[in-house]
């Protein structure tokens, strides 16, 4: 069963960081960058000569973040419907193609995070200094001007280099609080509005967002805990941002003939079978003339039964992928299914490599040029290279967690649990996942003589929690 997405918060203390150094050796990370990948991290960016910095771009992501890939603007357009202005970090005005400094991002692939710190695509003094949208810093950008009709339908796209500025740095909760205090100016207050068209377009079209709750591993007075986070209305806005801009890469991509899309075929029959079951199982009404994307959307993240299904629902984005195609050959499968339409990542250049190429394609595509050879020269290695990166971005996350939850119940072998059943095993029914209520731990469950019952609140006991050699082990009481 794949874990909840995990944010980290803080930098938890001893005992955790012999594991974590020890995870580290047994997953051969990247360590600190070389100095010939350093002495290229510092030099001079190329600076575009559009000037964009009376546009008041603002971020929104989490407190402690200094790499900032994304910025925008909202403002009503005269006549109706609204302009997005969408400042992507321009990694491309950095790294100079064949050079050091590409190497090592090819070789680490993407951003990787541990509870007592991260590893970097970049070196830190590009990713969280001259290339970082951080407020008050003039530098280069990709930056999207995407102009919505007002029923928030994409009208007109234009993608340029520009130097821009951002003016404010926002977390979720202070975005939110502003947009519901009614104390935000009007460009954070259209968020909501944009959002909400966007979330509704998203509907129309049979388009996914899972809202899923986050496990964060929260530093607090010398040590550390789990927690669960739902969803703030705003990060779902800020996501159709960022998803709009996606979609917009995708189809001049596609216009281009050139690209390379972040694809998932849809569920099979079995796949979607099995989710019925699951929704059967933990007691929720899911009538046969009901979509799936309808019933997800109905879901309350807060109440434990509607969360074990959210995550169950991740099962069906496993076939996720990249899709490269070149010279108006278009793949078979272009589109998301659960965007519902053509997708590509390209709004996180600063901790993932894909991006970067993303953002020279749809370059060349609007200014009517052909693609560069070296961005073609990459394109046939990405898919394999990001699949490669992103099952190693996986197994950290899955251990990091594993090791927390052992060093939080380490002095707990033996005592009991309130716990609810989230996930049973086909081939062994008496195994499974449970997610205690307090604190906040998934783990396997084995043991017993009798079917777990899905869905419901079951007793358990733990026997085993070490974080030095192994994983939380529960038996039922």
């Amino acid at each position: 069963m794949p874990r909840r997405h995990v944010r980290v918060t803080g930098a938890p203390q001893a005992p955790l960081r012999a594991a974590l150094r020890a995870l580290r050796t047994e997953l051969g990370v990247p360590g600190s960058f070389p100095a010939d990948v350093l002495a290229e991290a510092g030099r001079p960016a190329r600076l575009p000569a559009y000037d964009a910095t009376d546009i008041p771009l603002f971020t929104i992501d989490p407190p402690s973040s200094e790499d900032l890939d994304q910025a925008m603007h909202l403002a009503r357009r005269e006549g109706g419907g609204y302009r997005v202005q969408y400042a992507i970090a321009d990694v491309g005005a950095f790294v100079a193609p064949g050079g050091a400094l590409d190497a090592e991002a090819h070789r680490r692939v993407m951003t990787l995070y541990f509870p007592d710190g991260k590893i970097p695509l970049h070196p830190p003094a590009l990713s969280e200094g001259v290339a970082s949208l951080l407020p008050g810093q003039t530098c280069p950008a990709v930056l999207w001007t995407i102009d919505l009709a007002p029923d928030g339908r994409t009208e007109i796209v234009d993608v340029r280099r520009a130097l821009v500025r951002s003016r404010a740095k926002l977390d979720y909760a202070t975005a939110q609080h502003r947009i519901d205090t009614g104390t935000a100016e009007e460009p954070l207050a259209l968020l909501k509005e944009v959002g909400e068209l966007r979330e509704a377009l998203e509907i129309e079209r049979g388009g996914i967002s899972l809202n899923v709750p986050e496990q964060e591993i929260v530093e607090k007075d010398g040590t550390y805990e789990l927690a669960y986070r739902a969803p703030l209305p705003a990060d779902g806005w800020n996501a159709q941002i960022s998803l709009l801009t996606g979609m917009a890469a995708a189809e001049l991509m596609l216009d281009h003939g050139t690209g390379v899309l972040r694809t998932l075929p849809a569920a099979p029959d079995g796949a979607v079978g099995r989710l019925r079951r699951t929704a059967h199982a933990l007691r929720i009404d899911w009538p046969h003339h009901v979509s799936y994307a309808r019933l997800v959307r109905s879901l309350d993240p807060h109440l434990p039964h509607h969360a074990a299904f959210l995550q169950e629902c991740t099962t069906l984005l496993r076939g996720a992928g990249y899709t490269v195609f070149r010279d108006g050959a278009l793949p078979e499968v272009t589109a998301h299914a659960a965007v519902a339409a053509p997708y590509a990542h390209c709004t996180a250049p600063l901790r993932r490599l894909v991006d970067r190429y993303a953002s020279e394609i749809c370059l060349a595509a609007a200014a009517g040029l052909p693609t560069p050879e070296w961005v073609l020269a990459a394109l046939d290695a990405l898919p394999k290279e990001m699949a490669e990166g992103s099952r190693r971005a996986g197994t950290v996350e899955r251990e990091c967690v594993d090791i927390v939850e052992a060093a939080l119940l380490k002095d707990r072998v033996g005592d009991l649990f309130e716990a609810c059943v989230v996930d049973v095993q086909e081939h062994d029914p008496t195994a499974g996942t449970v997610q205690l209520e307090s604190p906040a731990v998934f783990a396997r469950i084995s043991g017993g003589t009798t079917e777990l019952p899905l869905g419901e609140r079951l007793r358990v006991r733990l026997t085993q929690a070490d974080p030095g050699t192994a994983k939380v082990r529960f038996e039922p009481a």
